[in-house]
């Protein structure tokens, strides 16, 4: 082993501080080879956030009842001390590829997928099209999205049947200070007071049965206060394919069911918005009007049918619903990363099994992938630690014919980093940042008095200049 021969830790490097990069930290600190004494390892995960966690601050809905959970599991790994964390840094800006080689004797990419998969229907880029992404990113206070938000909608359109769409959805139907009890920022929690929305519709191409929502996700939906759904009988049909996999799978099952009750048993309550769920819905073109050229006023959308086999074609027949904004949340898009191969097609780093590959299908040497970039946007939690599982498995294969660094000393990078005038961030830092938006919650007053009845667990900080400062004590 290249390592060995120096007596020396193995050296790594995981660029993307979300699950998807924690996870691949701890499962090759937990390794039977690491943990048997055959090798030691020294790993720096890197994020361009101040923060880390990555998708779960900055891409799961402020509400979900799972965010608490999964940050206190990787808050238990980070902290350990064993995984150095460094933020704000930005691969491709502050570091490079041959930075990292100089340093590391093995890289991992797990950078996620952050862009919004493209809709290519006429009328996408009128104003008040908006990517779900996008809009993810400001109610969590992503601190490179602009501060405001155009909340001037009444009737709005959510295209897409995944976890996404209903977060988007949910969070623009729900009264704002419903939402007070969460970290949401100040700006955004003043931004969702104002909207004036009474109706937010949610329309999928398939049917009942081929919806990619969760369980508890689709259920979060009727927590809302003030907030009726709304499901139409014409939406509601299940061919063979829908059938099968109702009996064969206990998720859809449940999910069905749950829609099923909700059509039948659910009276309109004259609340003061409402959630309408449609199915067999295939958008087809987004118009804007006389009155307002330039801006979304109508959407169009062709009626579809289950075909037998699970699928859906087009039956001909066209729906316009009058609304203000269109939400796209038809799912995430990898980024290309400088240095790195891109396939444009699936959005992802080319590779197989983690192991990225060159433009002939070749391994390189050193550099390994995991998480969304690596397979895709699809799957829960589960599924990143499978995948990690795998990388990490791939690594620790090759681990005797990596090439080696020329400076593996640990403080070599935070030489580097110095040198280079980067602000770079560390987890002590994070725990400073996280003391402080704590005590924002715990001394949070509204409408000019302490209300006794609310309490905010944290407030969070949103601009990137302010985080720093906070973590690095400037």
């Amino acid at each position: 082993m290249s390592t060995s021969a120096a007596g020396r830790p193995l050296r790594v490097a995981i660029i993307g501080a979300g699950p998807a990069g924690v996870y691949a930290a701890d499962i090759l600190t937990k390794s039977q080879e690491v943990q048997g004494g055959d090798f030691a390892v020294s790993i720096d995960l890197f994020d361009q956030h101040p923060a880390p966690y990555g998708l779960i601050r900055y891409g799961v809905a402020p509400d979900h009842p799972r965010i608490k959970g999964i940050v206190n599991a990787l808050h238990k790994v980070l902290d350990r001390g064993d995984i150095r964390f460094l933020g704000n840094i930005n691969y491709g800006r502050d570091l490079t590829l041959s930075d990292f080689r100089k340093f590391y004797d093995a890289v991992i990419f797990s950078t996620g997928a952050i862009k919004d998969a493209e809709l290519n229907i006429p009328g996408v880029d009128l104003e008040g099209s908006f990517g779900g992404a996008e809009f993810v990113s400001w109610y969590d206070g992503h601190p490179d999205v602009p501060r405001d938000w155009p909340l001037n909608a009444t009737e709005i359109a959510v295209i897409g049947n995944g976890n996404v769409a209903l977060d988007v959805a949910r969070v623009l139907s729900k009264h704002a200070d419903d939402l007070l009890a969460t970290e949401i920022p100040d700006n955004v929690y003043a931004g969702l007071k104002s909207s004036p929305v009474t109706d937010v519709h949610v329309f999928g191409r398939r049917g009942p049965a081929q919806v990619k929502f969760t369980p508890l996700e689709l259920r979060e939906l009727s927590h809302s206060r003030d907030v009726d759904i709304v499901l139409y009988p014409e939406d509601f049909d299940f061919d063979a394919a829908s059938e099968q996999q109702i009996a064969s799978n206990n998720q859809t099952k449940t999910m069905v069911k749950t829609l099923t009750n909700w059509l039948v048993d659910d009276e309109p309550t004259g609340a003061s918005r409402r959630l309408h769920l449609h199915f067999l819905h295939s958008p087809v073109e987004i118009t804007d009007s006389r009155e307002t050229p330039g801006k979304v006023a109508n959407m169009r959308f062709e009626r579809t049918e289950l075909t037998g086999e699970g699928t859906v074609r087009g039956t001909g027949e066209f729906i316009d619903y009058p609304v203000q904004a269109v939400y796209r949340a038809i799912g995430y898009f990898g980024s290309e990363l400088p240095e790195v191969g891109f396939d444009s097609r699936r959005g992802v780093i080319p590779n197989e099994g983690g192991r990225v590959i060159d433009q002939a299908g070749a391994p390189v040497p050193g550099i390994y992938t995991t998480g969304w970039i690596k397979r895709g946007p699809v799957g829960l939690i589960g599924h990143t630690k499978g995948d990690a599982l795998e990388t990490i498995g791939f690594l620790l294969e090759d681990r005797l014919n990596l090439p080696p660094a020329q400076d593996p000393s640990e403080n070599a990078i935070i030489d580097l980093l110095t040198e280079r005038g980067i602000r770079y961030t560390t987890w002590e830092g994070w725990l400073k940042l996280d003391a402080h938006e704590l005590k924002l919650g715990a001394n949070f007053v509204h409408d000019g008095g302490t209300n006794t009845e609310l309490v905010r667990e944290r407030v969070k900080v949103v601009p990137r200049d302010e985080m720093i400062a906070i973590s690095r004590d400037e």
